[in-house]
């Protein structure tokens, strides 16, 4: 790729940022402005023009999706040399690798979790604890450990933080202690200690340093707000008297205060760095203007502000925010999950919608109201999905047939079928299966695999199986998953980075956004972030709700949050949804059969209108042209063919051989969207 080739279709700030190649640079970069795409053209630009080669780059962020995403980005801009990894990641490759010249002896273990170390300390010190005791405690010790403070610091350092641990500090403290003592004799490493042992290790050994800083000359930091003291010890001592150092962050965005992490790294980046150049990224390319306007609200009331970062909308306009309000948590789910079920009749694929809330004790009302409309739905957060038994066996089936040559050497449509023929083998059919147990969830794991082989072909129909493997063994290795067929339930917190066509903030009353324990100023603004950050996560959708009461039946006592004074507009719905107590969930009537009468409780039956082994009227002839038909579309729109209709709804089409738009409408499956699209085409096969 040549350099200009790099800059073509940058915006002018995103452009200022590719080709400030040298020294210091600082990027505030609003939500959905495209601050991946401006670091990575700039670090391929720095390539291209001889700045730097990929080999000395190293590009630092948060999460192993986020590498991941910057590591294919820079392969598709010609710079594929360059090492994305997170903090950690880059910590232990580099202290495993200078292990037995520096230290000798076996290696310390990895912990992932604290949780068991804690527990055994707490038996040590005799102190008796729960499980989410000990998950505080291990919490308190990350947050000791990160911002510098050792055992005997701690009971001072919480107090000068503000912090309210759960248990009383002074038994905080005496765990920390004999946690350290436990893990040094077991011959431990905990993630904090990785980090800390890295500096340490560059630090007192001139020549390591002197390695690795000829290894690695030329650094980007991503997400630079949520940067934490430890991190920023190591990221001192990697660059040494350097100032190669561009980072990139958003100040609205900081929602981890609490782990230790500080928005002043970015904010006071001038003063540490005076030369530096700052570019500001507004353009706002995710959402309409409606959430734009919202999100600008949401986040102008902030104190203390002194960024100025104000998104500017570029896309077209949407539909307004709506604002509901509901009498208990019940009805506030079923109407997210009725909702959510219509956007997707319409048209809006269920990966494509998000629920999020502010903590995950709210997630089970969600789970019961999806599953009760038929609406399929992925945890956020729960197993991770290469970890998953069926994809750890799709993808070993799939390298088998790498090595007998399964791949059908035509075009982008081979990678398709081959991928598809080979996951039949695993269990995988064109048809998902009924309700929302194992065998659904197991189906769309292996649906995942199968639509990433699409995405795969559309971006290069030159595609072959061995291509798709070795993607899928990169995005194994950086646990960084296809996205599931299904409304994603998350945490607020979970949610940042991610984005959705469609996006439910649900849960915004007072005592959970701001949580109830969020008492000082400082916590109170970094609850209105998080939900400046769940606003900014929607592309045209958006709904805001809370209800009123916990139960049905409850006092009405709650409060809207704070956070939605002055933001609902007369465009927007504010007005009390009360339950209908017919339609609760426990007293639900099921939709009869239009033969025999019976309740019908499968969602294909429903969608018919009758048992499926009731007799009707079906119109094979019909059915055949309408399958004939949607077989055309998906091809000529590069998605897989129950995203036009699912069989039962052609079925069901065939059924009831509607003569007009308003009989077509009647028919579930067939919502105002795919009406307005594919309306006249079907009538036209249906005929007089």
């Amino acid at each position: 790729m040549s350099t200009e080739a790099v800059l073509e279709g940058l915006d002018p700030e995103q452009r200022e940022v590719a080709e400030a190649v040298q020294g210091p640079v600082c990027v505030l970069a609003g939500a959905g402005t495209g601050k991946t795409r401006a670091i990575t053209h700039r670090i391929a630009y720095a390539t291209l023009t001889g700045v730097v080669t990929p080999q000395r780059v190293l590009a630092v962020t948060f999460t192993t999706r986020a590498a991941g995403e910057l590591r294919s980005r820079l392969r598709q801009l010609g710079a594929p040399g360059v090492q994305a990894r997170t903090f950690h990641a880059a910590a232990l490759r580099q202290l495993s690798y200078f292990w037995p010249r520096v230290v000798g002896g076996e290696p310390p273990k990895i912990i992932e979790s604290k949780i068991a170390v804690v527990a055994d300390a707490a038996k040590a010190c005799r102190l008796s604890l729960g499980r989410s005791e000990l998950r505080d405690v291990a919490s308190e010790i990350e947050w000791a450990k990160v911002t510098q403070h050792r055992p005997e610091d701690y009971p001072a350092a919480v107090v000068k933080a503000g912090r309210k641990p759960s248990t009383d500090v002074v038994d905080v403290a005496r765990l920390y202690a004999m946690y350290e003592q436990l893990r040094r004799e077991r011959n431990l490493l905990d993630f904090e200690g990785m980090l800390e042992l890295t500096a340490a290790v560059l630090t007192e050994h001139r020549e390591v340093a002197n390695q690795v800083r000829e290894q690695y000359r030329y650094f980007v930091v991503d997400e630079f707000q949520d940067v934490n003291p430890l991190q920023k010890l190591l990221l001192d001592t990697w660059l040494g008297d350097r100032d190669d150092l561009c980072v990139v962050g958003d100040p609205n965005q900081t929602i981890y205060s609490f782990t230790g992490a500080s928005p002043s790294h970015l904010l006071d980046f001038t003063r540490e760095h005076p030369a530096a150049k700052v570019v500001r990224l507004v353009r706002d390319y995710r959402s309409t203007p409606q959430v734009v306007r919202l999100a600008n609200g949401v986040i102008g009331q902030a104190r203390g502000a002194r960024h100025g970062l104000e998104l500017i909308a570029q896309r077209e306009a949407g539909p307004e925010p709506v604002f509901n309000e509901y009498d208990d948590e019940i009805a506030e789910a079923d109407d997210a999950a009725r909702r959510a079920r219509k956007l997707i009749d319409e048209g809006v694929p269920a990966r494509e919608i998000a629920i999020l809330y502010r903590v995950n004790a709210q997630s089970e009302a969600y789970e019961s109201a999806l599953a009760a409309a038929g609406v399929p739905y992925v945890l956020r957060g729960a197993e991770r999905f290469f970890e998953r038994p069926e994809v750890k066996q799709a993808v070993i089936m799939l390298r088998a047939a790498t090595r007998v040559g399964a791949d059908a050497e035509t075009d982008g449509t081979g990678l398709i079928h081959t991928v598809r023929h080979v996951l039949s083998g695993a269990g995988f059919s064109d048809r998902a299966p009924e309700g929302a147990g194992a065998a659904r969830a197991r189906w769309e794991s292996l649906a995942a695999l199968a639509q990433l082989a699409e995405d795969m072909a559309a971006d290069n129909p030159k595609a072959a199986l061995p291509d798709f493997v070795a993607e899928l063994e990169e995005r194994a290795a950086a646990q960084h998953a296809p996205p599931l067929e299904g409304v994603t339930l998350a945490s607020l917190h979970a949610a940042k980075g991610l984005e959705w066509d469609a996006v439910f903030l649900v849960g915004l009353v007072e005592g959970t956004l701001p949580i109830v324990y969020a008492e000082t100023p400082e916590q109170v603004e970094e609850e209105r972030r998080l939900l400046y950050v769940g606003v900014t996560r929607a592309r045209v959708h958006l709904s805001l709700s809370w209800a009123l009461s916990r139960s049905p039946g409850g006092a009405r006592r709650r409060r809207p949050s704070r956070f939605l004074d002055g933001l609902t507009g007369k465009t927007t719905t504010h007005t009390p949804v009360r339950a209908d107590r017919t339609k609760r969930r426990p007293a639900r009537g099921p939709q009869p059969c239009r033969v025999c009468g019976r309740p019908l409780t499968a969602a294909v039956e429903r969608k018919l209108g009758r048992c499926e082994d009731c007799p009707s009227e079906l119109n094979e002839e019909l059915l055949i042209a309408l399958k004939e038909w949607r077989a055309q579309v998906s091809a000529e729109q590069k998605v897989p063919a129950y995203v036009v209709f699912t069989d039962a709804t052609l079925q069901a089409i065939a059924e009831h051989d509607p003569g007009s738009l308003e009989d077509l409408a009647r028919i579930p499956g067939v919502g105002k969207v795919k009406l307005d699209r594919y309306g006249e085409a079907l009538l036209g096969l249906c005929g007089p």
